[in-house]
């Protein structure tokens, strides 16, 4: 990409910081402007239309320019624009949504605590965590465990559980508290001639060890995608998540279920943990709660996880924590009508309607040879994307998911992997229009590269 001088993209390269850039490419080539939205699609600042493949950031639910979700935000602006919930006040929609989210929760919750991202949830439920064993006179249990290409977000403590290098280097994480165990993808650490039965009863092992190797008296909680989402759409082989909470009950461990991507319809189930069998202690929540048209995140915790810490706010006086816009009305109301229209319109039943298609379409693609092989659950997935005679693998996918977008697709590279996670509005007709793209554009690689793969 070539900038004009005083174009937009020369002006946003001048002036703005963008996340999970490389800041002196960005000064040189700018990035994409984005100025509208309409259902799937994605306008650019030339009126090219793009399929939104990867839904935003994950979270786009209903598409872009809902005009019910204007009506929601605006209505609330009119009646009340801000209110917090510090110090004994609430106000209507915060109460709503929990009372909404409770009722959803795929097994029994107790309480509702709202923040504004889903760093800052994951953050906070850390902080709770401590508080809790603080609580039970257990101050030596604060460990937590994530794991390897997991992502729970960048603040200090949920970038410290999430397991991918370049959220932590240079960063001065993870904090010592944070541990790692090994990533659950098969197709990444499969040993050669190991059968997925015995990859899965080595990860549970390793898992075992470590706890061991720490000593259980010192781990709070250990934090999990139902699908880990940001280090590559990877999804757990079977039996894996049945063996890891039967080793956290065995231990008196926690259990963090971070619902952010997979939340609200996304593996055609409402919850992940529906589709792959988790009952946590704890659900994060943000993105498809408000298909982000609003920023808001939301914690929930069963009566395990609340009363000893509603014990402890009794004995010192207070739960000492608050963001300003906490439970925001706004969000809020933003959030509840979006819930609305995902289940009026089925949208979880749409996922799970098309996941057969979804995967079909993925499985062709992985017939290409520039690919290695593919993997989905409802309408999440990815395909892996072979290294090149002179590139490796993620070098590769990332000339892949530039090529995508030439054909108008936007997708994500992440390490190996092109991944794909579209509105949850998305028809069957849409889909075939979408995997139609992304195979001219590895024929067009592939017809320039004849030696790849």
């Amino acid at each position: 990409m070539i900038m004009r001088p005083n174009s937009i993209e020369a002006r946003d390269a001048a002036s703005q910081m963008h996340p999970m850039v490389n800041f002196r490419q960005y000064e040189k080539s700018g990035g994409l402007v984005i100025e509208s939205g309409e259902g799937i699609y994605v306008f650019d600042n030339s009126g090219k239309r793009y399929i939104e493949a990867m839904a935003g950031l994950w979270s786009v639910a209903v598409g872009f320019s809902e005009p019910r979700l204007k009506e929601a935000a605006c209505a609330q602006m009119d009646k009340l624009p801000y209110y917090h919930t510090f110090s004994y006040k609430t106000h209507g929609p915060s109460i709503e949504l929990a009372e909404k989210l409770l009722e959803l929760a795929p097994v029994p919750m107790s309480k509702v605590h709202f923040t504004s991202s889903g760093s800052e949830a994951n953050d906070l439920t850390c902080k709770m965590v401590w508080y809790r064993s603080n609580a039970l006179g257990k101050p030596d249990k604060k460990k937590i465990i994530g794991r390897e290409k997991g992502y729970h977000g960048v603040t200090i403590a949920a970038g410290s559980i999430t397991g991918l290098p370049l959220n932590h280097g240079s960063f001065d994480l993870p904090l010592d508290r944070m541990k790692h165990t090994s990533c659950p993808s098969y197709v990444h650490f499969g040993r050669p001639g190991e059968t997925e039965a015995e990859f899965t009863r080595r990860m549970l092992q390793d898992l075992e060890d470590l706890i061991e190797r720490e000593g259980p008296e010192t781990i709070a909680a250990f934090w999990g995608e139902p699908v880990m989402g940001a280090g590559g759409v990877l999804i757990p082989p079977a039996g894996y998540w049945e063996g890891v909470q039967k080793i956290l009950r065995k231990h008196d461990i926690l259990l963090v279920a971070d619902e952010v991507i997979c939340g609200f319809g996304r593996t055609g189930k409402m919850f992940g943990c529906q589709s792959l069998g988790i009952e946590p202690d704890a659900l994060v929540v943000s993105k498809q709660i408000s298909s982000s048209y609003m920023p808001i995140s939301a914690i929930l915790v069963n009566d395990r996880f609340y009363q000893p810490i509603a014990d402890e706010s009794a004995r010192i006086g207070s739960f000492g924590h608050g963001f300003t816009a906490s439970g925001h009305p706004v969000a809020a109301a933003v959030a509840l009508e979006n819930i609305r229209i995902i289940e009026e319109r089925d949208l979880v039943g749409n996922a799970a309607a098309l996941s057969g298609q979804f995967k079909a379409g993925l499985e062709k693609l992985a017939e290409h040879p520039l690919v290695h092989s593919s993997r989905s659950l409802g309408l999440i997935g990815a395909l892996e994307i072979h290294p090149w005679p002179d590139l490796p693998a993620s070098t590769a996918a990332k000339a892949v998911a530039a090529m995508v977008e030439e054909e108008g697709v936007i997708c994500r590279s992440v390490g190996e992997a092109l991944c794909f996670c579209p509105p949850l509005i998305i028809t069957g007709d849409q889909l075939d229009d979408l995997f139609a793209a992304v195979g001219r554009a590895l024929d067009r690689l592939a017809a320039e590269r004849p030696a790849a793969g």
